[in-house]
């Protein structure tokens, strides 16, 4: 049986952490294109067995999880949503906290102190706690576990003291709360960072809801695209999208299919060429054959691929998690290892060798460990903003550290999408200047968009004037025009233009006058842009559905080697997937035909004026058209990924030195809460410093 995409909605996922269970749960089953995403709660996964079905939702429903048909319809209640657990929790905390610094003697009470901590001490054992059970039972303790037992270690331990009426020098409450709020906070912003991203398929799949002017017995009647059926014959109007693939019947038509394939130049349609579905008609009208509609239409091929490129993704383990999986069973071992020792080597009470126990836990920092990848994340994302680049999620920064190639789109990224005139050939004794004039009068009595981009450029150049006395478009061949003094001239496609370059062609009295050479303008910054590449030894790539010459010129001209032209998107997949097993790849796209590839890389960068579908599929947006901002992005991230190590080294060196102190009895708990505090404080402070650190090198 063939493998089949399942895609589930499941509610109930607050973090990374939950979404790393689901997978590790569908990893253990056996399933293949795995994608959990906590923000538009997707699961999706390849299965070859429908049967199993029923059993895979029960499992993920075993984990606390809800499979659920439309998460549209679904109301998230009041309590569940983490930005409300936040501020419940914030509230209580904030007393906690000010009982150290203000003289408020009833705030000292360890009977208040257990009020204000115990609700949010529940709330963190729901909200902690399952995460943190889910990962144990996978085998991959995660920072959950340890925000998990530092939390109730901090509780039990005040909790304890509070019964035995040991005095305040027992009292953890605030550190109990403390965690679980800053931790809460740090959930707050990954949400808020993550659910940025709205789903490109979705945005794909409207593209398709459109409408389509059917012909049944000499009459029009408008339907939905869904409803075309093979054989049908449609009008598409200037302006219209064209509903479905299918064959031009009558009419011509100049038909943008940038989008979907990438070719920079407007495609001249007459009858028997072939239209491509959610393709735009900019000039003309024509009566179309539907041939291919529903799932054979190339824009719903391309959502299969965007679907089968997100399930291969597989999920960023973030650097703190990573550090968790080995300090977390270190900690409850050496725990254990103290009680053990204190309590039979060292000959002391129960009560004393648990204090030990549970001091180990409460200093060991689950708070700086917890807030080490956030806090920088937090900054390096707002960091980034000021300069233009909109990031989605923070693991994204993890993703592109020591990124090896940059592959690029041609049209609308490293080019402008304008076109200019890159070279005229004079065929007779005219000057350069008359064939301009020439071609300015033509022109502006054209409403096609090459001509639009070309008058914008010859107003400005040297040219003789000419006035003309009539001049009409014939569809899909170009214009006609006769002057005043009865010469008849005619521009339009050139014959050879793949092979010379020349692609429109003017004649004077039926002889060849001129050739043009136009092209879309390479971006001012694109050169400068591959040699900074270069210089930090990463390999541009060119990978574009244009044409073979002009991928090359366009690439000789800037300085990339590695060109791959004429590519639909499916076969961009495969050179992405080529390059992404040689080392990390960053795609940088702009058209619906790059969505899909912009997904399979480990990061597709997408330019703020790209297409919808782009900018979605993308998980960094340059909202700056220079591009500079790629570099910028590079240099952000690498600088932000070495605050995460250092925040960790710190956390991590803190504890080395703690823990053994905390085991041997010979630190004061105030004391431990203290330097825990100022643990916390370190990491904040070495993240904010990211606001204004130089980021050049």
């Amino acid at each position: 049986m063939a493998e089949q995409l399942i895609e589930l909605n499941v509610t109930g996922m607050h973090c990374n952490n939950c979404a790393l269970s689901i997978h590790k749960l569908l990893e253990k089953k056996g399933l293949s294109n795995i994608l959990v995403d906590f923000a538009s709660e997707e699961v999706k996964f390849s299965n070859n067995d429908t049967t199993s079905l029923p059993g895979i939702i029960k499992d993920i429903e075993g984990l606390g999880f809800k499979v659920v048909d439309d998460p549209a319809t679904q109301i998230t209640p009041f309590y569940e949503k983490v930005e409300n657990k936040f501020i419940f929790c914030a509230i209580l905390t904030a007393p906690l906290l000010l009982h150290m610094v203000l003289p408020w003697h009833f705030l000292h009470n360890p009977i208040v102190q257990l009020l204000l901590c115990l609700p949010v001490f529940l709330v963190g054992c729901l909200h902690f706690g399952k995460s943190a059970i889910n990962s144990i039972r996978g085998g991959v303790p995660n920072m959950d576990v340890l925000i998990f037992v530092g939390s109730t270690a901090a509780f039990i331990y005040s909790l304890v003291g509070t019964l035995q009426n040991m005095g305040e020098q027992y009292q953890f409450y605030e550190t109990c709360a403390t965690i679980i709020t800053l931790v809460l906070l740090g959930n707050v912003f990954e949400k808020r960072s993550v659910t940025q991203t709205t789903s490109a398929v979705k945005d794909l799949i409207k593209i398709q809801q459109v409408n389509a002017n059917r012909v049944i017995n000499g009459e029009v009647e408008i339907i939905s695209a869904k409803d075309v059926r093979p054989g049908d014959t449609l009008i598409v109007n200037q302006g219209d999208k064209i509903p479905v693939d299918g064959e031009v019947l009558s009419g011509s038509a100049s038909v943008d299919e940038a989008m979907l394939t990438g070719e920079s130049l407007p495609v001249e349609k007459e009858k028997y060429a072939t239209v491509i579905g959610g393709t735009i008609i900019q000039h003309g009208n024509i009566t179309m054959l539907a041939t291919k509609v529903g799932s054979n239409t190339v824009l719903a091929q391309i959502i299969e691929l965007m679907k089968k490129a997100q399930a291969a993704k597989p999920p960023v383990q973030k650097l703190g998690d990573k550090v968790a999986s080995i300090f977390v069973p270190a900690v409850i071992l050496i725990s254990v290892i103290t009680f053990v020792l204190t309590y039979f080597a060292g000959h002391t009470s129960i009560q004393a060798a648990l204090m030990h126990a549970i001091a180990v836990l409460v200093i060991s920092c689950p708070c700086a460990m917890g807030l080490a990848t956030p806090t920088a994340v937090m900054v390096g994302l707002g960091r980034a903003a000021k300069n233009g680049i909109l990031i989605k999620g923070g693991d994204t920064i993890e993703a592109v550290a020591h990124t090896k190639y940059v592959v690029f789109d041609k049209t609308g990224t490293l080019t402008t999408g304008k076109f200019r005139i890159n070279e005229i050939k004079a065929e007779g004794d005219a000057s350069v200047e008359q064939i301009r004039g020439v071609i300015m009068a033509i022109e502006e009595r054209s409403s096609h968009p090459i001509a639009k981009s070309l008058v914008n450029e010859l107003k400005t150049l040297p040219q003789v004037k000419v006035i003309l006395k009539a001049a009409k478009e014939e569809k899909g061949l170009g214009m006609r025009a006769e002057d005043v003094e009865g010469n008849h001239y005619f521009l339009g496609s050139g014959k050879a233009a793949d092979e010379s370059g020349f692609n429109i062609s003017l004649y004077k009295n039926q002889k060849l006058l001129a050739q043009i050479a136009i092209d879309d303008e390479i971006k001012p910054d694109a050169a400068m842009l591959i040699a900074q590449l270069k210089k930090m030894n990463i390999i541009p790539v060119l990978l574009s559905g244009d044409k073979n010459n002009r991928c090359l010129k366009v690439a000789k001209l800037i300085g990339i080697d590695d060109v791959h032209s004429e590519k639909l998107p499916e076969e961009k997949l495969t050179v992405i997937d080529i390059y992404k097993q040689k080392g990390k790849t960053v795609m940088i796209g702009d058209g619906i035909n790059d969505a899909p590839a912009l997904t399979k890389a480990d990061v597709g960068v997408s330019m703020n004026d790209a297409s919808q579908v782009a900018i979605q599929s993308a998980r960094v947006i340059l909202l700056n058209t220079d591009l500079h901002s790629v570099v910028k992005f590079l240099q952000i991230s690498k600088h932000t990924l070495l605050t995460i190590k250092q925040n960790l080294f710190w956390a991590f060196a803190y504890n080395i030195i703690a823990i053994p102190v905390a085991a041997l009895g010979f630190l004061n708990p105030m004391l431990g809460a203290f330097t825990m505090a100022f643990s916390d404080v370190v990491v904040i402070g070495n993240s904010l410093r990211l606001k204004r650190k130089k980021v050049d090198s």
